[in-house]
C-alpha cells in the first residue's frame, strides 16, 4: 500500500506518494491548480495511474484549499494540521512554520510534533505569493528575478498594507526613475515585514522557524525573515510539499 497526500492550494497542487511505513518519499508532483480544483483532482488521479498508484493500492488523504474536490480521497484533513506534520517531518524537530501561500499566510507552532497554536492572514493578499506575483508583473520580471534584483537593491519603502495601493506605489516609483533593484528590495521587504508582524502575534518559544510554500527555495527571503525575527529560518528543497507530506502521514 502507498500513502498518498494531495494538497490542492489556491495557486498550485502538490502530490506526495510515500511508502506504507512513511520511511521514503517515492514520488512527488507539482502542477498549477487552475480555475477548477475538481478538474485538477481528476488530472492528479490520471497522473497517479500512470505510475500505478490507484485507490485500490493506496490510502489517499486530501488537504488544502481544494481538499473537498478530491472525490477519491479516503480522508480529508485540514491544511493547518498537515503543514505542521509535514514541516516537522522535514525539519526533524519542533519548529514554528511560516507558510507563505498563494492567497494566505499561515504561522503554525509545532510542539512535540503536534500543532499547538496557529494564526493566519486570509483577508488580504498582502504578504502572500499573489502579492509578489502582482508586483513582479508590474516590474516586468518573474518571481525568481525579483528575488535576484532585491538582493542587489537599496532600501526603499513600500508602506501600503493594501495590494492595490502598494501596486500604485510601485508604479509611482517606476515613474520617478527608481531602479528595479530598489523597488524589488522594497517589495520583498514589505512581504517580510507583513510576515514578521503576523508571526509576532503567535505565542511560540521555538528557536527554529521553518519556511514552507513557494518562497521556500529563496535563500534571500529566509535571510530577511531571519534578520527580522532574530531567529534561524530553515527550509528544505521539499518544503513546498509540506502540506502534501503531512497529508500522506495522516493515514
Amino acid at each position: 500500500m502507498y500513502c498518498v497526500g494531495i494538497d490542492i492550494g489556491s495557486a498550485a497542487a502538490k502530490v506526495i506518494v510515500m511508502s506504507q511505513d512513511n520511511s521514503e518519499i517515492l514520488h512527488h508532483l507539482l502542477m498549477p491548480t487552475g480555475w477548477s480544483s475538481k478538474e485538477t483532482a481528476l488530472n492528479i488521479q490520471g497522473k497517479l495511474k500512470e505510475i500505478n498508484v490507484t485507490k485500490d493500492n493506496s490510502h489517499i488523504t486530501a488537504t488544502g484549499y481544494g481538499r473537498v474536490s478530491v472525490p477519491y480521497a479516503d480522508k480529508v484533513v485540514t491544511e493547518i494540521t498537515c503543514h505542521g506534520r509535514g514541516a516537522y517531518y522535514l525539519n526533524g524537530n519542533d519548529c514554528t512554520v511560516i507558510d507563505i501561500g498563494g492567497q494566505d499566510t499561515k504561522i503554525i507552532s509545532v510542539k512535540n510534533g503536534m500543532v499547538s497554536n496557529f494564526i493566519m492572514n486570509d483577508k488580504c493578499s498582502a504578504g502572500t505569493g499573489r502579492f509578489l506575483e502582482i508586483m513582479a508583473n508590474t516590474l516586468g520580471v518573474d518571481l525568481k528575478e525579483i528575488f535576484d534584483l532585491s538582493e542587489r537593491g537599496n532600501e526603499v519603502s513600500i508602506s501600503s498594507m493594501c495590494t492595490v495601493f502598494a501596486e500604485s506605489e510601485v508604479i509611482s516609483l517606476i515613474g520617478n526613475g527608481r531602479p528595479k533593484e530598489d523597488i524589488a528590495w522594497g517589495v520583498v521587504n514589505s512581504i517580510a515585514n507583513k510576515v514578521y508582524t503576523l508571526t509576532s502575534k503567535i505565542n511560540s518559544d521555538n528557536e527554529t522557524y521553518f519556511l514552507t510554500g513557494g518562497f521556500c527555495e529563496s535563500r534571500y527571503m529566509r535571510e530577511q525573515l531571519g534578520k527580522k525575527l532574530n531567529k534561524t529560518v530553515n527550509s528544505n528543497h521539499m518544503a513546498r510539499y509540506a502540506g502534501a507530506i503531512g497529508a500522506a502521514l495522516s493515514k
